[in-house]
């Protein structure tokens, strides 16, 4: 990577792409030189105002070029990996924030066409180079890794929470339930889709899904191999999701109070990451909170002699800002690879 910002190329343009031009553009160390999108780009303009107006009045349209007061970004349109030429524009790394190409053939495409390494915002469908959750891995990350996962915004707090609990504690078994805002890939109205129950009406259901952050979790903590259970239910929240978490641990005498100091003190060694809350709050509280995970003290409840639930909350915002973390990463492991 370049010794001087770090160049980032970004495919898809939604939610969290718009919340990754945002931390870039109020970042020294990031600049976003390209984006590849589907959409028009006056629409993706338009798009930068909805709940942020006040960053949008700093962001104009040249033409094809987004512009704000630290960085230029071409505006591109295409619809695959494979159509956008990268290399004309000197990335470093690329993040997918499409949310829909995860195989290892759409990972290739983008490095073949220019860019020197991918991330992705999502977990991949197939084995890749790396997976990597800042406070969880990031020293495994190797400067010959090009395809890369940041996982998700539930995986990274599912991580968390039982890395924290169990470097104090000891677990027999946990099961997490990720009480999730809808998804862009969820139809607003009932709508055929390949799932039976993902084509009902996001905005009038709770919907049950399930999920792979189980199973990832326990490659990255192979500790908690065959101890972990993972289900969400998407809601009709657009904003905001709650991590619900129920664990056994081999010692009854393991108390609420116990939990919760333990997650206070990752929270002062973990400060980018881990936030505290001792109020009352709901899910539109957590929306604009820039950690991976918001404990909730309050949610902390002992059932039975060895089981305590813990309430976790987090936000798309939180996982934007880990996926640059991850950028960051690499960079400095190409400038020391360099030195």
């Amino acid at each position: 990577m370049s010794a001087g910002k770090i160049r980032l190329g970004l495919m898809g343009f939604g939610l969290i792409g718009r919340q990754l031009y945002q931390l870039a553009a109020n970042s020294n160390d990031i600049e976003i030189v390209a984006i590849c999108d589907i959409g028009k780009p006056e629409i993706l303009h338009y798009l930068l105002g909805s709940g942020n107006e006040a960053f949008a009045d700093t962001v104009s349209l040249e033409g094809n070029y987004l512009v704000n007061p630290k960085f230029r970004t071409r505006m591109m349109q295409a619809d695959t990996p494979a159509e956008m030429p990268w290399d004309l524009f000197d990335v470093d790394c690329v993040v997918d924030a499409t949310g829909k190409f995860q195989s290892q053939s759409n990972m290739a495409a983008h490095l073949s066409n220019g860019a020197k390494r991918v991330v992705l915002s999502t977990l991949p469908e197939e084995h890749i180079d790396r997976l990597i959750i800042p406070g969880i891995n990031e020293s495994d990350a190797q400067v010959s890794d090009q395809m890369i996962s940041a996982g998700s915004a539930t995986t990274a707090a599912f991580a968390l929470v039982l890395k924290v609990l169990s470097e104090k504690f000891q677990i027999e078994y946990a099961s997490m339930t990720s009480v999730h805002a809808y998804t862009s890939d969820q139809p607003l109205q009932d709508y055929a889709g390949k799932d039976f129950r993902r084509s009902r009406s996001a905005a009038e259901n709770i919907i049950p899904n399930t999920i792979d952050s189980a199973r990832w979790v326990e490659k990255l903590l192979p500790e908690f191999a065959d101890k972990l259970s993972a289900y969400a239910l998407n809601v009709p929240v657009q904003k905001g999701s709650l991590l619900d978490l129920n664990i056994v641990f081999k010692d009854s005498s393991v108390s609420a109070e116990d939990v919760n100091q333990a997650m206070l003190d990752a929270s002062k060694l973990l400060p980018n990451l881990i936030d505290i809350t001792n109020d009352p709050i709901v899910s539109s509280d957590v929306i604009g909170n820039p950690h991976s995970l918001l404990f909730d003290s309050k949610g902390t409840l002992k059932g039975g002699k060895r089981m305590i639930k813990t309430l976790s909350w987090y936000e798309s915002l939180g996982h934007a800002g880990r996926i640059l973390d991850v950028a960051r990463q690499y960079n400095t492991l190409d400038q020391g690879a360099a030195a």
